[in-house]
């Protein structure tokens, strides 16, 4: 990622899409499967990464390099349109998994040994 960017170092800027792209390979590592995929509506609300293999209710995915950063319009505007299924935030500064409340939307943070765990409950059989 940094040398075709042009990053000869990188600034706290660069960590977020790092980290984004880290939590995919781990993912799609993990998973074995290519069923992640990717949500943004016309007003540019967006959603990282949706997990969501057939039967299984779509899971989605934030990824913020620090649990502070992360703001809840994105996932409210997915839950409009899609309201069954888990909301996650996959920080790296997450130790413990917890649970904070945004309006009536219910947002896990967790590190991404937590996710990955999580995606191998959820696999469809």
């Amino acid at each position: 990622m940094c040398y075709p960017r042009g990053w000869a170092e990188l600034r706290t800027q660069d960590l977020g899409l790092l980290w984004e792209h880290y939590v995919l390979n781990e993912l799609m590592a993990h998973s074995q499967s290519r069923q992640v995929g990717y949500w943004r509506d016309k007003r540019q609300h967006e959603v990282d990464f949706v997990w969501a293999p057939r039967g299984v209710k779509p899971l989605a995915i934030e990824c913020k390099w620090s649990a502070g950063e992360f703001y809840a319009g994105g996932l409210a505007a997915f839950r409009q349109h899609y309201p069954l299924g888990e909301n996650v935030v996959v920080a790296r500064d997450v130790d413990a998994p917890f649970t904070k409340t945004y309006g009536n939307l219910s947002v896990r943070f967790e590190g991404p040994a937590s996710l990955i765990a999580r995606i191998a409950r959820r696999r469809p059989a």
